[in-house]
């Protein structure tokens, strides 16, 4: 094991007592694999907006400041409560990536993977250097590069967690909000692929032709005056009665409610004052919108608002379905699952202000690409 480094970069975000964001690049050990560990050099990891939340949580991007090898920001005091559990801990980032196993422990699995190109999904990952479990990857095809199995976890098994959520509830279509993203537009290539009836909700005309060009049939936009009568109407056509909300925040996932029980009550039937019996649910899976969740209760009382994330429900699938729904992005890695990137760029310009506030944005269509060996 004579080829295994002493130590490597890695990005860390610390949140001190005094409410300031602290982002630096740390040298840390690099810790020899062992078992059936594996220990691989990082080429490529996605910056989500899952990411996001752990990198710069509540600082306020306004006051980013570059100065002694750190970048810093100002948390709001309102935003230091819920942080209280973070503040002193200089936290590794990046739940994603892919690159090259370059080292291994003895165990065969773990063996039988030097020199391969693999994907991980765990934490830590925007860094030179990761050690995991073999059993944690996926080996990439051989024409796959870093790249193209950097993003292959989080957007991928989030977009066919939502149809297995489906299906599992006995939900026959979905609504999918912020649906234009590389996230929603792999769940309308699912969509189409298992003959589930999917409504988008976007935010510009612009948006909506993303869709329409992959073929999407149920496009809304949420800035149309004629927005709600536009879902009912989707919502009626398509008996859509589970939705994702990405932003959080707001009325949004009330609208939807809403309008799923006006598509419920449109088809007639007797007239109930608790509203229609068709259990109708909203999960938030992330916060485009961080203030709070404004709820009008014009839906009736079967209803269900919660919160859904990727690792819970892996776990409650079970590792046999996990690992199906693994392979089938694996499978359709170059297809259904591609993912584009706005820029790629390298640790150090990671912690650039000016990349940051670019990144922080998370714009439609505009996804970065931290490749660790840049500049190295």
């Amino acid at each position: 094991m004579s080829n295994i480094p002493s130590s490597g970069l890695q990005l860390r975000s610390l949140i001190t007592a005094d409410g300031q964001l602290e982002l630096s690049l740390d040298e840390t050990p690099v810790a020899a694999p062992s078992g059936d560990e594996i220990l691989v050099q990082i080429e490529a990891a996605p910056i989500n907006p899952s990411d996001l939340g752990l990198l710069v949580g509540p600082a306020d991007v306004s006051t980013l400041k570059a100065a002694g090898g750190k970048v810093t920001a100002k948390v709001p005091p309102q935003m230091m409560r819920a942080m209280a559990a973070r503040v002193g801990h200089a936290l590794p980032v990046g739940n994603e990536g892919a690159g090259t196993v370059i080292a291994a422990g003895p165990g065969a699995a773990a063996q039988a993977m030097v020199g391969k190109r693999v994907a991980m999904f765990g934490g830590a990952t925007y860094a030179q250097y990761r050690t995991v479990n073999a059993g944690d990857v996926l080996v990439l095809p051989a024409d796959a590069s870093a790249a193209d199995g950097a993003s292959c976890f989080v957007n991928p098994l989030t977009a066919l967690g939502f149809v297995e959520t489906m299906r599992l509830e006995g939900h026959t279509a979905l609504v999918h909000t912020a649906a234009a993203s590389n996230l929603g537009q792999m769940l309308q290539k699912i969509c189409l692929k298992d003959g589930v009836d999917l409504v988008n909700i976007v935010r510009s005309a612009e948006q909506a032709k993303i869709l329409k060009d992959i073929g999407a049939k149920y496009v809304v936009d949420s800035t149309s005056p004629s927005f709600m009568e536009d879902l009912v109407a989707a919502l009626t056509a398509t008996n859509a009665t589970l939705g994702f909300d990405a932003i959080g925040g707001g009325k949004l996932a009330s609208q939807i409610l809403s309008a799923m029980e006006q598509a419920q009550a449109g088809k007639g039937g007797t007239y109930n004052r608790y509203g229609s019996n068709t259990y109708k649910q909203v999960y938030i899976y992330g916060g485009l919108d961080t203030g709070p969740t404004e709820l009008n209760r014009a839906f009736g009382f079967t209803w269900g608002l919660g919160g859904w994330l990727l690792p819970p429900f892996l776990a409650k699938v079970g590792p046999e379905a996990s690992q199906k729904l693994r392979q089938r992005v694996i499978d359709e890695l170059k297809t259904t699952f591609a993912s584009h990137y706005t820029a790629e760029i390298s640790l150090e310009e990671a912690l650039k202000p000016d990349v940051i506030a670019a990144y922080n944005k998370k714009a439609t269509g505009e996804k970065y690409l931290i490749n660790p060996a840049k500049g190295h």
